[in-house]
């Protein structure tokens, strides 16, 4: 009934934590799929001796988390989609809580999980995602100490990818040239993509207070890596998504963000994060034609999009 999916890429030293934790959840009616993106540590091997029960797509080269993902998504059939990022420790009762607020509130497409830092376990990192129309993504309650503050259930914009369920229907609706996930953004921001198409369609996303997953953020990821992808992604996605209307409206909000993370990076340009953003910047500049070729929007998903973009 549900396909647990995770991601992949020399995650050895990662990977038994998050396989434990998805043994010892309350619900059992899933099948755990890692989709290795060409590994180059001992992770496929690992798998295959400590969790036979876990399915492995190998890839034969390394294509990043967005190719990757839908790898596995055609590979899978289940009617629930979960995304789980490697990096994770999941609590026995988040698969439970996240996929029963889907078949308890049929109207929500995407469920959002609670996500905590690995190492500080009352700090929050995610209680939802959120946009701005600067093009900025966001997450409720990011670097908060959890005292309760988000532990109603609401809808919010979307869900992070790194703890995520879907219904398998919407993801398909959502298929551009039978892809998911926009590989063209490689990784990063491609979740925030995704939120995006899918709010045009009207599809709507709750947030589980009770889907609890420690991150240990970064760990697969992050540093220069992280912040090429976002420099390169955050103008990219708007141009694709954002109506013309709101373009109009908000182009120079855009600019002065750019702008921002510009001068914070000149600011720090003896940093590889810093110097790795402002070369993914040119590169979202040299690709801005090709995504914008890529629009298009209906009257009806305006409408819906300068809707969702009010959720907090």
């Amino acid at each position: 009934m549900i396909d647990v999916i995770i991601p992949n890429y020399n995650g050895s030293a990662l990977l038994p934590v998050c396989l434990d934790s998805l043994r010892a959840q309350t619900r059992r009616d899933f099948t755990v799929t890692v989709v290795d993106d060409a590994s180059t540590d001992d992770s496929v091997a690992l798998i295959k001796s400590r969790y036979p029960e876990v399915q492995v797509f190998q890839l034969d080269q390394n294509r990043g988390f967005a190719a990757a993902v839908n790898a596995a998504l055609t590979a899978t059939h289940q009617p629930f989609v979960a995304l789980l990022n490697n990096d994770t420790e999941a609590d026995p009762h988040w698969l439970a809580a996240l996929i029963g607020a889907l078949e308890r509130w049929p109207q929500f497409a995407f469920a959002a999980s609670k996500l905590r830092l690995f190492d500080r376990r009352n700090v929050l990192h995610s209680a939802g995602d959120f946009y701005r129309p600067n093009g900025e993504p966001g997450n409720r309650g990011v670097w908060e100490e959890d005292r309760g503050q988000y532990d109603v259930y609401s809808e919010v914009f979307g869900p992070c990818a790194g703890a995520a369920a879907y219904r398998r229907s919407a993801l398909e609706l959502l298929a551009e040239d039978g892809r998911v996930f926009d590989e063209e953004l490689v990784m990063y921001c491609e979740d925030v993509d995704l939120n995006l198409r899918a709010r045009r369609k009207g599809l709507r996303t709750i947030f589980v207070p009770t889907a609890v997953v420690y991150h240990r953020l970064s760990a697969s990821g992050g540093g220069a890596l992280a912040s090429y992808y976002c420099g390169r992604n955050f103008p990219l996605v708007w141009v694709k998504n954002m109506p013309l209307e709101l373009i109009r409206r908000y182009w120079p909000a855009l600019i002065a963000s750019q702008l921002r993370f510009v001068l914070h990076s000149l600011r720090h340009i003896r940093e590889p994060a810093a110097r790795a953003r402002l070369r993914g910047q040119l590169a979202g500049l040299r690709a801005l034609p090709s995504f914008w070729s890529r629009r298009a929007l209906t009257a009806e998903e305006t409408e819906l999009i300068v809707k969702a973009l009010d959720l907090r």
